[in-house]
């Protein structure tokens, strides 16, 4: 009941006095004044102070309770969810060693051997005891270049010979110039020769 007396009195008081509104600013601002900011930071610091204190207290109920929650567990939920994981770790293992299979076949005839598992079911490859099928990888490569040609090798990777060109350095073809060295030689010696020196 006294609380609907306080609301009865604060609708009830003038509004003809409003504050300023720099003191209304003030008063609800406390970054305005650096004191009072000052005193706004010391008492946020506490408080996260007493979170953080709370929050190590409660760490190791919180370990405890699911400690707790492990042992409510039958021994069967426990090796269920034991099981679990393994075969995840397992299927995972599978599909790293058909990838690794497939790019190691595609090596041969791929352009880039890294394509060739994106358009491939890599889980119909491997049976329940783990063996990758390598003929059905290369069959179904093939079938896959014979569908997606661009993703080949390029038919001539070999590197090629570079082509003789006569027409580049001195050779005895009579296209020396005369500022030539081997030109303004063998013109030297074919006239030593000529005169019989």
């Amino acid at each position: 009941m006294p609380e609907n007396e306080e609301t009865v009195q604060v609708e009830t008081e003038p509004q003809g006095t409003e504050p300023a509104p720099e003191a209304e600013q003030a008063s609800t601002d406390p970054w305005a004044d650096p004191a009072a900011a000052r005193k706004e930071i010391e008492k946020l610091r506490k408080e996260s102070a007493g979170w953080r204190t709370k929050y190590q207290e409660t760490k190791p109920l919180a370990q405890k309770a699911k400690e707790l929650e492990d042992a409510k567990k039958s021994d069967q939920e426990r090796l269920t969810e034991q099981l679990t994981v393994a075969e995840q770790r397992i299927q995972s293992f599978r599909q790293r060693a058909v990838r690794s299979e497939v790019k190691a076949l595609a090596a041969a005839e791929f352009a880039d051997p890294e394509d060739a598992h994106v358009f491939l079911d890599l889980t119909s490859y491997v049976d329940d005891d783990g063996d990758v099928d390598t003929a059905a990888i290369q069959q179904d490569l093939k079938d896959l270049l014979k569908r997606k040609p661009h993703l080949a090798k390029p038919a001539d990777t070999s590197p090629r010979a570079p082509k003789a060109d006569r027409t580049q350095g001195s050779s005895g073809n009579g296209n020396r110039t005369p500022n030539d060295p081997a030109a303004v030689f063998a013109d030297f010696m074919s006239q030593g020769l000529a005169r019989g020196h």
